[in-house]
């Protein structure tokens, strides 16, 4: 089974609006899910999904904030398995080269490591998308 998820994505942003909108809490509230976030490390953030039925929240420590690198534990809240992302950004001129890794997931057991790589990797795909419009967005507003 395949224990890494990547996804890569450029953004017509600068450097600096793409770092803002995966390490600030009130940015990834607004398109990702509520956070109790700080990149900052050793900080033990919580992502909470509101409105949706059966889903739980997410904790986990921040291990990296260097701009423009962040890695953070990743635990489903009531699971004992520890994954960890990591976001990585590099400009290239006026845009922003996004690489997120996902890592770990074999730490699940079973049948369960399957459906959550799965699960984590169509996630991933929405959460892309997501912040492409969040940014797309940020870039009219101002």
């Amino acid at each position: 089974m395949k224990d890494v998820i990547t996804k890569e994505r450029t953004f017509n942003r600068s450097i600096q609006a793409v770092w803002n909108a995966i390490s600030k809490a009130e940015e990834l509230s607004a398109w990702f899910i509520d956070a109790d976030f700080k990149a900052e490390k050793g900080y033990n953030y919580r992502f909470t999904s509101s409105g949706e039925e059966n889903c739980t929240a997410i904790v986990g420590e921040i291990l990296e904030a260097d701009p423009y690198t962040l890695s953070y534990t990743w635990i489903v809240e009531g699971t004992k398995a520890v994954t960890t992302v990591t976001w990585r950004l590099e400009s290239e001129g006026e845009n922003t080269k996004l690489y997120l890794e996902h890592s770990g997931i074999s730490n699940y057991e079973g049948e369960t490591a399957v459906t959550m790589f799965n699960n984590f990797n169509g996630g991933w795909d929405n959460c892309m998308s997501e912040l492409n419009t969040y940014l797309k967005k940020e870039a009219h507003a101002g």
